[in-house]
């Protein structure tokens, strides 16, 4: 990880990326606490239900949340890998580059997992971290030597085919082929086969090996939606049709495909992708009406500030006990607000992230991997 201080921004940021960025590490730093805690406190079970993963099959919105970050990171590929290769960085530099980025991502998940403090047989390897980095690998290896948008969407479509294909026809023992279940789905299998430690489901991890292929292609679509933004020659609202056709035609898709083939993210079905891909290409076709075109950017500062140091907080909450330390300042409050304790505690561990990415912001200090 290495720290770069910026001087000025030489040319317009994409605010409404970094924003959606923000906003899906909001979620995960202690934003869909807040709202079950508002769930529980306001009687609103349809909002408690969206905010817990579905046991296997299904959706609910707490499934979008890893996915999105991962098409996030995916659409970002144009506007630094696709812009280094038009200044003629030498593709192998940019090669080594994205190496070393999926190689320090592995490690970093594999510490935030805990895998070194145990026994290599109790230790989890496999981690959002890491299917992060290996997905942007991957994406990015095609982006710079398939460089015509045509030419990934041959690969994306492949490679979703290619998995749904190994998914239904591969035979599992004793299950036999396409039974997507925890124990009989082709995942599992080779997760058991080839993983050191224990898998997260027990029977499947749903970052293991398959997983991180079929997730590539969330990140690929991203970079299709990075060329559609950065594109000179569409307009603000062709850009912002052409985000929001194709998430729709996503959506219609997997919802066609799924009494069929089942959206499960435990398992990462084609069904899956192509739903948090549609969702994700219109939350980012509005988040770049409203901020980028609108230039409504002052709502957005809070989501923003957070965006510019995602994986720094993400793993900054791994490690320090943001709750302890809200219950430290505010416990006596939460005391006198009874049962509304817990509402004003989450309230403080969102303050508290939030004082320390602004700090930063302030210094203009950025981690990036």
């Amino acid at each position: 990880m290495t720290i770069k201080e910026t001087e000025a921004v030489k040319h317009e940021r994409l605010y409404s990326l970094d924003a959606l960025r923000g906003f899906d590490m909001f979620c995960i730093i202690g934003g869909t606490s807040l709202f079950r805690i508002i769930s529980k406190l306001t009687g609103a079970d349809w909002l408690a239900f969206q905010l817990q993963h579905v046991k296997w099959d299904g959706f609910h919105f707490e499934d979008l949340i890893f996915p999105l970050f991962m098409f996030i990171s995916g659409v970002s590929i144009p506007y630094s890998v696709k812009s280094k290769l038009e200044n003629n960085i030498p593709e192998r530099k940019l090669f080594l580059k994205v190496l070393k980025r999926m190689l320090v991502l592995i490690l970093l998940g594999i510490i935030y997992a805990g895998a070194l403090k145990s026994k290599l047989s109790e230790g989890r390897f496999v981690q959002v971290l890491g299917q992060i980095g290996i997905a942007y690998f991957f994406a990015s290896l095609i982006v710079i030597y398939f460089k015509s948008l045509s030419s990934r969407i041959i690969w994306l479509t492949g490679l979703l085919a290619g998995y749904t294909i190994v998914q239904l026809t591969i035979p599992v023992p004793p299950y036999g082929a396409g039974i997507l279940t925890p124990e009989g789905c082709i995942n599992g299998y080779i997760d058991r086969l080839l993983l050191p430690g224990k898998l997260h489901g027990g029977t499947f991890d749903p970052e293991g090996i398959l997983c991180s292929v079929s997730a590539t292609g969330i990140t690929l679509m991203g970079t299709v939606a990075g060329d559609i933004l950065r594109s000179r020659e569409k307009t603000n609202w062709q850009k912002i049709v052409a985000l929001s056709t194709i998430g729709t035609g996503l959506i219609i898709l997997a919802l066609t495909l799924a009494p069929s083939y089942p959206i499960i993210k435990s398992c990462w079905t084609t069904t899956f992708n192509l739903l948090t891909g549609g969702i994700s290409f219109i939350l980012l076709a509005a988040f770049y009406l409203a901020i980028d075109h609108l230039g409504s950017k002052r709502w957005s500062f809070y989501f923003r500030i957070i965006g510019m140091n995602a994986i720094f907080i993400y793993m900054v909450n791994r490690f320090v006990n943001m709750q302890q330390i809200s219950n430290y300042i505010l416990g006596w409050i939460s005391i006198e607000m009874r049962e509304f304790g817990d509402l004003i505690l989450i309230i403080g561990v969102l303050i508290l992230n939030w004082l320390l990415l602004y700090y930063m912001y302030r210094k203009k200090i950025f981690l990036r991997v």
